[in-house]
């Protein structure tokens, strides 16, 4: 078990493991695998199942501290969240879905990873969240709609401390569907640079999962 780029992300052949939390040692979140090594436990990421672990696989560096907060923009019932849940271990990670469905199960995730903070609430307007969510390190959106983009940058320009990061997972057919990909991909960091974001780096995120592509900023 090896450390990577990425604090707290570990690898082993071609699979990328985090530490379990130690209050949710033997507790898997989707059936993922636990491994032991040197008396710590991982738990296996999918990149199949996740795009942040996607991402990873495909070069995707960025630096996540141990104490970091996070605003998670289409956090669905937690597969990716809990594993940015391991890496923050002593940081939060404010989680927002607009499913209620969804939302039961983020609740059943924060009773037990107590650094998660689930919101019922739709990305679209940040300011119905402001009582509860502080300034962050790092702003991770996957939501597929067509203006995630400026999803996105509302939440940046409100949340996103000094020199933060922001992340966003773009699925080019919720652009345009009659768009190449790349073209999509071309259309979203446009529009984050109109509003004086500045581009890292875009990687696709093939072949984990089809037209989608991982956009780093830094604001």
């Amino acid at each position: 078990m090896k450390p990577i780029d990425m604090q707290g992300v570990f690898k082993e052949k071609n699979i990328i493991f985090t530490e379990n939390l130690e209050s949710c040692k033997g507790q898997r979140v989707y059936n993922e695998k636990l491994v032991n090594y040197k008396d710590k436990e991982y738990r296996s990421w999918n990149p199949y199942r996740s795009k942040l672990a996607a991402a990873i696989l495909n070069g995707l560096k960025t630096e996540i501290k141990q104490n970091s907060k996070i605003l998670y923009l289409g956090a669905a019932t937690g597969t990716t969240v809990s594993h940015v849940s391991d890496i923050v271990k002593d940081g939060v990670v404010y989680s927002v879905e607009n499913s209620p469905v969804a939302v039961k199960s983020l609740i059943q995730l924060s009773e037990k990873r107590k650094n998660i903070i689930p919101i019922l609430e739709d990305a679209y307007h940040p300011d119905r969240y402001s009582s509860i969510v502080s300034p962050v390190d790092l702003v991770y959106q996957d939501i597929s709609q067509r203006n995630q983009a400026e999803i996105f940058i509302c939440n940046v320009s409100r949340y996103l401390k000094k020199n933060g990061i922001g992340i966003l997972m773009v699925k080019a057919r919720s652009i345009d569907v009659s768009l190449k990909p790349s073209r999509a991909y071309d259309i979203v960091c446009k529009e984050l640079e109109n509003n004086r974001l500045k581009i890292k780096e875009k990687i696709d995120l093939s072949p984990y999962e089809k037209d989608h592509a991982a956009i780093m900023i830094f604001a």
